[in-house]
């Protein structure tokens, strides 16, 4: 196993790589105020964002369901990385070379098992490349592509590669990197034969699966040669690095544009993304090998933000398969703030055929949400039924219904029954607007989730719950509205974020002054951590002590949170601390001086004076510091 990586280069990496590049990789960013960034949170879903970054602090931190830490942290929990996985790839954007505290610098075959599969898989995806641009046997695939309308400059760009038809010249150029039989089976790009690992991939055209922050995870592999047996279209299985529910294709060269003009096209195929960019429509994306679900859309609404003006673009092929695809994106849209719309081109042809038919116009101008999904929804139910009898018109209403009542927009959705009404040939329109309007309404009070859907009919029922209830917040749960409570944390922010203002007062407050444990753990996590003082001398390198010393989860999330909270006062400077400082020290003199009372009234039945004296005498100095307090503020302390 290599060894620990040096300290030095652990806190050479944090401090290298901004954490809201880094978060941004994966998520769009807005300016929360204060020098903070919000956005919705990767790790659990939700309407409006809870997650919260900040720059000068390096650490990141979710009021909705208490995840924090800092750029390592976010890389390991995101990537699902261990701690030295995420330095090491932390540190190779970084370009920073890691020291091991046992056996110097890192040697190759000791780096963490997705840091291997990821590297192989790049260097797989080089080779792919090269067999495409200059291999002889590859012109099969320089032809397919260029009967597609792609260039040699197209297949550069996409890294669209190719891989022979022999057995194992894949494996053999991976071993002789240093790769062992073991990983290139775990990876997938070989598989056990007969005799040892073989490729898997033989003589197709390759596309390189990349995951949202660039890595190449897996391949789509397109069928060239009739003597081969396999499907048209091979992908990786899943492995530790690739999960086809979990990835988009061209999802790291669409993030940004997704992100810029909150709109996303999603197409069925790997040749459909390279024909939308080609043509202009750089938001376009498509699944690999999998219907479009949950995974996918968790994905798209990191990059939208689910801001009112979203678009999310579905084009599907004409044919049933294509009608049944809709249908079943539609299943999810509600899990969508965005609006969601249907895109069919004409003589449903998709976007390569038809950029090759009729020009890059065409395809941008398919992009163009027209047909809402639910519409087209509403209209694939309807064709379904006998609209000239009684029965069919009533069955096709309890299908329709339930899916008009699924409408985000109260305004829209009472449009919408209107024109159900007018689709289904029933003259009372106000029967059908109300039908929907009590559907919806069912929903709402159960908290999102709808009627059953019926047994033997598709698409059957009301609307479904669409999305899973956060998790619980971890922690004790605090009473904010109490100003005892609600002090301590102001002051613990300002230790975390403005050490300056509050030391070196701070850091002679007791633990005992901090009422709330929570907060109490906190205060002792800052003090084993070297105390505010340490802050001033070292912000960035303060905070990771003091979350290095906090005892557990619960308390490093703490320590997470209030660094990242914003301090309830816009302008911060010395005289807030200062009031801060006062007003949890005063509490604290006054819990004294009830203590101190109550021990008075005990010591009045005995007769030691002596002791009766030191305890008024106590009394009398507190009283008098809190009367400094009061009268001088911070400079009584």
């Amino acid at each position: 196993m290599a060894g620990r990586i040096n300290d030095e280069d652990v806190k050479a990496v944090r401090d290298a790589v901004p954490i809201d590049a880094v978060v941004s990789e994966y998520l769009q960013l807005r300016n929360a105020g204060g020098g903070n960034l919000k956005g919705l949170c990767p790790f659990h879903d939700e309407k409006s964002p809870s997650f919260q970054v900040s720059p000068s602090k390096g650490l990141f931190h979710c009021f909705g369901c208490q995840e924090g830490g800092d750029t390592i942290t976010f890389v390991m929990k995101i990537d699902h990385l261990s701690f030295s996985e995420a330095v090491e790839r932390l540190a190779g954007q970084a370009g920073i070379t890691l020291r091991y505290e046992e056996g110097g610098y890192n040697p190759t075959h000791q780096r963490g098992e997705r840091i291997r599969l990821v590297e192989a898989h790049k260097l797989a995806a080089e080779w792919y490349a090269e067999q495409l641009a200059t291999a002889p046997e590859a012109e099969t695939g320089r032809v397919f592509l260029a009967e597609r309308g792609f260039d040699q400059a197209a297949a550069v760009h996409f890294g669209v590669g190719y891989s022979p038809q022999g057995w194992d010249h894949l494996t053999r150029f991976l071993r002789g990197k240093g790769f062992s039989d073991k990983e290139l089976v775990l990876s997938g790009l070989a598989q056990e034969g007969r005799r040892g690992p073989i490729d898997r991939f033989r003589g197709r055209l390759m596309w390189p699966i990349r995951d949202i922050g660039g890595d190449v995870v897996g391949f789509g592999a397109r069928k060239l040669y009739e003597a081969d047996n396999g499907p048209k279209y091979l992908n990786t299985p899943d492995t530790a690095i690739y999960r086809k529910s979990q990835v988009l294709y061209g999802i790291d060269l669409a993030k940004k544009d997704i992100a810029k003009s909150s709109r996303a096209v999603v197409v069925e195929g790997y040749t459909d993304v390279m024909a939308c960019h080609l043509a202009g429509v750089t938001t376009a994306i498509a699944t690999c090998g999998t219907a479009f679900g949950s995974d996918h859309i968790k994905i798209l609404r990191r990059l939208l933000m689910d801001n009112g003006s979203a678009r999310v673009i579905f084009t599907f092929d004409g044919d049933a398969a294509g009608q049944k695809a809709a249908l079943r994106a539609f299943e999810d849209d509600q899990k969508f703030a965005a609006e969601t719309y249907i895109a069919i081109a004409p003589d449903g042809m998709d976007p390569c055929d038809l950029r090759l038919a009729k020009g890059d116009e065409a395809v941008a101008d398919l992009a163009e949400p027209r047909t809402p999904l639910f519409e087209f929804a509403l209209r694939q139910i309807v064709s379904r039924y006998d609209l000239d009898t009684p029965a069919g018109r009533a069955a096709a209403l309890d299908e329709a219904a339930p899916v008009v009542a699924r409408i985000k927009n109260s305004g829209a959705q009472h449009e919408v029954a209107v024109q159900l009404a007018g689709m289904l040939g029933i003259l009372d329109t106000q029967f059908v607007v109300k039908r929907v309007a009590q559907l919806a309404r069912w929903a709402r009070d159960r908290g999102g989730k709808g009627p059953a859907p019926e047994r033997g009919r598709p698409g059957a029922g009301g609307p479904q719950q669409y999305a899973a209830a956060p998790a619980a917040p971890r922690g004790p749960a605090l009473n904010l509205r109490n100003p005892v409570f609600a002090t301590e944390r102001e002051l613990l922010k300002l230790a975390l974020q403005r050490p300056e203002l509050v030391s070196p007062a701070f850091d002679a407050y007791g633990v005992d002054e901090f009422t709330a444990p929570p907060y109490a753990a906190v205060r002792q996590a800052i003090l084993d951590a070297g105390g505010a003082e340490y802050g001033v001398q070292d912000p960035q390198e303060y905070l990771i002590r003091v979350r290095d010393a906090a005892p557990d989860d619960t308390v490093r999330a703490m320590v997470t949170e209030l660094a990242v909270e914003a301090i309830m006062r816009r302008a911060v400077d010395e005289v807030y601390a200062g009031e801060v400082l006062v007003r949890v020290r005063r509490r604290a003199v006054e819990r004294r001086v009830r203590e101190v009372n109550g021990k008075l009234a005990r010591l009045s039945n005995h007769a030691d004076q002596a002791e009766q004296s030191a305890v008024q005498n106590e009394l009398w100095v507190l009283q008098q510091y809190d009367q400094a307090l009061r009268e001088h503020g911070a400079a009584a302390l």
